[in-house]
């Protein structure tokens, strides 16, 4: 019986973000997406579900707000962690309210993420 990997979008307009967690998130098993730009993560989000999806808030264009809000009406099922360099109470606040897994200031250590990750991973699993 072949399970299939969990499948993660990253979604963070600094490439170094999506370059430091896309290999370890491989390394431990995971499929997993990294974009830069939020219309193009829209437009494939529009196209495949994923089970987690990992965005930052401040962005051009499409705010992670605003794509997690999209996330959550089309794939209710999919967990969204928020990490951001301006978290506040409002905006953790207004993220839990939107119905997101965690929250996770900038910087952040990859350990921390991983762990956010497995945990949303695991209550996919269990749902």
């Amino acid at each position: 019986m072949t399970t299939e990997k969990t499948s993660i979008l990253i979604l963070d307009d600094e490439p170094i973000v999506s370059k430091r967690l896309k290999p370890s998130l491989e390394k431990k098993g995971y499929e997993v997406e990294t974009f830069t730009r939020s219309a193009d993560a829209l437009k494939r989000v529009k196209e495949r579900r994923f089970n987690i999806v990992v965005t930052d808030l401040k962005m051009e264009g499409v705010d992670g707000m605003q794509f997690l809000t999209e996330v959550k009406e089309n794939y209710p099922e999919t967990e969204v962690i928020v990490i951001t360099g301006f978290a506040t109470m409002a905006t953790a606040k207004e993220s839990f309210t939107k119905g997101v897994f965690d929250f996770l200031a900038k910087p952040f250590k990859l350990g921390e993420i991983a762990e956010v990750i497995a945990k949303a991973e695991a209550k996919i699993k269990n749902s």
